[in-house]
């Protein structure tokens, strides 16, 4: 179970993560890097972060070259959290799939949804 305390830095850390990517990602142009959630371990020495991504066709892409930068990120997250923490956790990026997950679901129901919406309209 998550502590209060981690659920507020993660919360915060999740913030300055979104307008950190957001930053970056303005001068790219057609990318979008969303932080979905972060998850912070008890000692607060971890940060795992799960990004969203689009487009998904160079999500990999993105996410490597993201990984590849994570001593940057993680200098600049200090900079922007170090009136409320002393010392920022090391960062993990991670690609959240739950997105694709739900539409895969949802194509897969998909003929199913509409027989049984068909059948109570007869009904």
């Amino acid at each position: 179970m998550e502590s209060k305390r981690q659920a507020k830095i993660a919360r915060l850390l999740q913030k300055e993560l979104s307008e950190i990517f957001r930053k970056q990602t303005s001068a790219l142009g057609g990318v979008i890097v969303s932080v979905s959630a972060v998850r912070v371990t008890p000692d607060l020495s971890i940060a795992k972060a799960y990004l969203s991504i689009f487009p998904p066709a160079k999500s990999q892409e993105i996410l490597e070259n993201i990984k590849k930068q994570a001593k940057t990120v993680r200098y600049e997250l200090a900079q922007n959290v170090k009136e409320v923490l002393r010392k920022c956790p090391e960062l993990q990026f991670y690609l959240d799939d739950s997105l694709d997950y739900i539409e895969n679901i949802d194509r897969l129901l998909g003929p199913h949804k509409e027989g049984s919406e068909e059948e109570k309209e007869e009904a």
